[in-house]
């Protein structure tokens, strides 16, 4: 870790902006982000940096919640802008997001990777490179023939939701005890 660096850890909840897609699966990185907030007691302001942020603190760490204002697929250029301004090093920084090969429900943890396909992670990796913490949020695959674009961006199911909130509460205490804890201690309590 990067112990010279004294700014706040940067938690970035992937999602596509607008109420329109405010249920989707895609959106539940930023549905995480909502609730953290909700924990530190504070509204999301809009930042130069075209996201929408949060400042606080969690698992005793000054972080810096944010949401980008753009669409999932393009959140690398608003990311990075919000990594500048703060000139936070990669590895303080977290990001939250929905994840097909994972079961619905179920969290993995880890530093760096590849994209798995998660056009969200493309464009972040593309532009500041691969090694930030990811907190992956399980949605499972799409059922039958239904395309993944679809699938993603549909709401989550009625059975799906019956269980939400309690995976958005799991998956923010996540984030909690990555800040707090540390990845390794992390990831044997929520990597199921």
């Amino acid at each position: 870790m990067s112990e010279e660096y004294t700014g706040p850890w940067l938690v970035v909840g992937l999602g596509n902006p607008g109420p329109e897609y405010a249920g989707n699966r895609h959106n539940i990185g930023a549905m995480v982000v909502d609730l953290l907030a909700s924990r530190i007691g504070a509204k999301f302001k809009a930042h130069k940096s075209r996201n929408q942020v949060v400042e606080g603190r969690l698992g005793g760490r000054r972080v810096v919640l944010a949401k980008p204002n753009s669409y999932m697929n393009v959140s690398g250029g608003p990311v990075t802008a919000l990594r500048d301004f703060y000139k936070a090093p990669l590895d303080r920084i977290v990001v939250v997001h929905d994840e097909l090969d994972i079961d619905y429900a179920t969290l993995r943890l880890k530093l760096g990777g590849g994209d798995n396909g998660h056009n969200g992670l493309k464009s972040l990796t593309k532009s500041m490179g691969p090694d930030y913490y990811r907190v992956r949020a399980g949605i499972g695959r799409p059922p039958g023939r239904m395309e993944v674009a679809d699938f993603v961006l549909k709401d989550f199911s009625s059975t799906e939701r019956k269980e939400l909130a309690w995976f958005v509460d799991r998956t923010a205490d996540a984030v909690e005890a990555l800040l707090s804890e540390g990845l390794e201690r992390a990831q044997g309590t929520y990597n199921s």
